[in-house]
Order: C-alpha cells, then sequence, then structure tokens
C-alpha cells in the first residue's frame, strides 16, 4: 500500500478509498438508473480499517456490518431506490443506525455488474465454464452482460448453474437441447430479442420480466433464472477481496440472501 494512502492506525483514508473505487469502477462515467447514486450515500469515519460487503442495503446487513465493528459497508443495491421520500419509518431506522453507529455506505450498481475483471457477469460466465468471446446486454450504450461459447446440454448447464449459484435454477425451455453459445447478464437481464439477434441459444441471468417467456418462445432461446440475489454475489466478493488485498484492509461478506 502506498504510504499516502494509509493513515497512523494502519488504516486507509476514506478520500483515497473513495477516489480508487470511483477510477477502477469508472463511477463518474457509467450510465445507471437514477435512483441507483452510485459512490458514498452515507458518510462515516474518515479512516477505514474494517469494510463489510453485502448485495443490499437492508436493515439487516446494516445491523450485521455494525456488530462487526465496520466503517464501511459496501453494497450493490444501495438504499434509495425508492426515490425521494420523506425520512420515515425503515429508511428513518436504517440512516439512523448508519449514521449513530458512524457507519458509512458506498453503493455500487452497473459499474459493479459490467467490469471486466470483477463484475457480476465476467465472473459468472467464467464459472459456467463460457469461453468469452464478445459483450451482451447494454444500458443506455454501455455493455453489461457478456456472450460465450460452451458445448454443452441445456440440462448439463442447468446442473452446473445450480451447482455455481448453491440454487434451484428455472429454465424456460424455448431454444435447443444442445447448447453452444450463452450470453450470462447478471440480475434482471433477459434481453431475449438482443440474443436472438446475436444468434445466441441460451441466456443465463437472474430474474425476468413476464413478456421475456414470451419473447423468449417466440424467437427460440433458452432462459435460465437462477435468482437476482445469487447471480450477484460474484462482484460484491470480488470487490472486497480487491480492496482487502490493495489497502491491507479486513473485510468480510455478509450472505443475506432474499430467495429471489
Amino acid at each position: 500500500m502506498r504510504p499516502e494512502l494509509s493513515t497512523p492506525g494502519g488504516g486507509v483514508k476514506l478520500t483515497s478509498l473513495l477516489r480508487y473505487v470511483d477510477g477502477y469502477l469508472r463511477l463518474a462515467e457509467h450510465p445507471d438508473y437514477p435512483a441507483a447514486m452510485n459512490g458514498l450515500q452515507v458518510e462515516g469515519p474518515s479512516e477505514i480499517e474494517r469494510l463489510c460487503m453485502a448485495v443490499d442495503a437492508s436493515e439487516a446487513a446494516i445491523d450485521a456490518a455494525l456488530q462487526r465493528s465496520a466503517q464501511l459497508l459496501v453494497v450493490h443495491h444501495g438504499m434509495f431506490w425508492d426515490g425521494s421520500r420523506p425520512v420515515t419509518g425503515r429508511r428513518y431506522r436504517k440512516l439512523s443506525k448508519l449514521i449513530r453507529g458512524d457507519l458509512g455506505l458506498l453503493s455500487v450498481h452497473l459499474p459493479l455488474d459490467s467490469h471486466p475483471e470483477i463484475g457480476n457477469c465476467v465472473l459468472l460466465a467464467r464459472a459456467l465454464g463460457v469461453a468469452l468471446k464478445g459483450r451482451f446486454g447494454a444500458y443506455s450504450g454501455m455493455p453489461i452482460g457478456w456472450w460465450g461459447e460452451s458445448d454443452t446440454t441445456r440440462v448439463e448447464l442447468c446442473a452446473r448453474a445450480e451447482a455455481v449459484l448453491d440454487g434451484p435454477v428455472r429454465a424456460i425451455e424455448a431454444g435447443p437441447e444442445r447448447v453452444l453459445r450463452i450470453g450470462v447478464v447478471t440480475g434482471a437481464g433477459a434481453f431475449v430479442e438482443e440474443a436472438a439477434e446475436l444468434q445466441l441459444d441460451t441466456i443465463v441471468t437472474g430474474e425476468g420480466a413476464h413478456h421475456a417467456a414470451i419473447d423468449a418462445a417466440e424467437l427460440g432461446v433458452n432462459v435460465l433464472y437462477g435468482g437476482h440475489y445469487a447471480t450477484e454475489t460474484f462482484g460484491v466478493r470480488a470487490l472486497g477481496d480487491h480492496l482487502e488485498e490493495r489497502f491491507r484492509l479486513s473485510q468480510e461478506f455478509l450472505h443475506l440472501p432474499t430467495g429471489t
């Protein structure tokens, strides 16, 4: 760790950590949903020694991070997806716990899905044994997912996905049984029409809209749903490992599955 990044207590300056994350994940230039609010969402201590990582900024994640004496909670899904609303009820509870506990909150959404090294999509694709060939599935012109080649069957791919995701996978069996070209977009990424245009026979994602099943049937594309949460743990874990190595911080992934 470079000396200018460290603090006398052996941690890292929050400003240095934020600057590094912003550059490494390209937060400022990456398009995202307005309510994603990538970056620091709630300010905490100016020096960080312990991180907790989680998929969601849930009250359970905040409680767990406070129990572990973390100074910063890093999540994929931040707090403000419901837009500008009064600070009452559960929003008040979560914000008050963060502020009173002096726990910062950092959120990284689509930049973490799409990152070519530690992104959710690239890591899931590699875990499934897909030989990557190109990008697939874009938001506002920025590619999020990946496509690649394999040579397996739909049944074998489902079994592999269930092992990788440690849970059930629901298959829309609308494409061929022999799987050769696979697109992977984590979370809610059923880009069926784009898959058909790229001549992909299968998509692996977390969840999809109702119309995705109709699109799949009419376009002849298999769709495998592995769960929104389960498909988006990969990048969060990898980012924690990366920051731990980079800054010599203590960090822990908080596994709090939602069942979706």
